[in-house]
């Protein structure tokens, strides 16, 4: 309802703005504005609508949207001069956002392919995630790597993917960096799958988590190898650490967490601004470490 009556409200002020240049229109066209206020102010007063309230509001809504979008149309048909971009592009955005809540109204469904949910920002998708304080998750999402300290963003993208399929790209770009494949990959279990265990063994590179298949069953002969691989892959999951950290330090620290852009693309800059930031701190901190440890060594000469 909020969504829908904020592209009502942005249609509205294309009116208002396209009217004086309609030389065509006798009179301006009526779009009810006071009246589908009105009746979107009613519904947010009830605290628990029922299913057939909210969709006879949602259906006032979005005929007024409809009949807005019809003027606007015309409008633009009979206007000769220049219309500027950014109202077309919004006009586009708001035409896209009618037709996904339209469908979904009339098949009774909650889910449309590459749904809007923010007018201002329509390339943000809704990210399922699961979590107990945020079950849905709005903004980009990232594939990040951590190698000696400094994090790399691999891949960006405001639609939902599967990270797993990122693995094999990631260790290609790691090659690319240092011209060598790396000795292990520390990675969480989604990564962990037989495709991913392929690639690893055939370049020798050590995964963390426990093989596929049954464990073997522990004798006198095995029992030591058995125990050094359980030791290494605790130690593996120890040091994956610090990469599941290094997104709670840049949202915390460096302002991950506070992306205001509205365009797509100065929110993806944000956001390599704020890795970047994070490694030339990491470097400081390393380079400062250096000194410390230095003049440490020198005093201990003179002394």
């Amino acid at each position: 309802m909020s969504l829908l009556n904020e592209a009502r409200e942005n249609t509205e002020r294309m009116i208002d703005y396209l009217y004086p240049m309609d030389k065509e229109s006798k009179e301006k066209p009526r779009d009810y504005r006071q009246v589908a206020h009105t009746a979107f102010i009613a519904y947010t007063k009830k605290r628990r609508p029922s299913t057939s309230i909210r969709r006879k509001a949602l259906r006032k809504q979005l005929n007024y949207l409809k009949r807005n979008i019809k003027h606007i149309e015309r409008m633009l048909n009979r206007i000769h001069s220049e219309v500027p971009y950014r109202l077309i592009n919004r006009f586009m955005i708001v035409k896209e956002l009618y037709r996904q809540q339209r469908q979904m109204y009339e098949r009774h469904e909650r889910k449309v392919e590459k749904r809007i949910v923010s007018v201002t920002q329509p390339h943000i998708r809704p990210i399922v995630r699961g979590k107990a304080g945020t079950a849905v998750e709005f903004g980009a999402k990232i594939s990040l790597s951590l190698s000696d300290g400094f994090s790399f963003i691999d891949h960006l993208c405001w639609e939902n993917f599967n990270e797993a399929g990122d693995l094999i790209y990631q260790i290609e770009l790691y090659k690319e960096r240092y011209g060598y494949y790396p000795e292990s990959v520390h990675a969480d279990k989604i990564y962990q799958n037989r495709e991913n265990r392929k690639y690893c063994k055939e370049r020798n590179i050590r995964m963390t988590g426990k093989p596929l298949g049954r464990p073997p069953k522990e004798t006198e002969k095995n029992k030591e190898e058995l125990k050094a691989a359980s030791k290494q892959r605790y130690q593996d999951d120890v040091d994956r650490i610090a990469v599941e950290g290094r997104f709670g330090v840049a949202k915390r620290k460096y302002g991950m967490g506070l992306i205001k852009a509205k365009l797509k693309s100065t929110s993806e800059t944000e956001n390599f601004l704020s890795v970047l930031v994070m490694n030339l701190d990491k470097m400081c901190s390393k380079e400062l470490s250096g000194i410390e440890e230095r003049f440490k060594i020198k005093r201990r000469q003179a002394s």
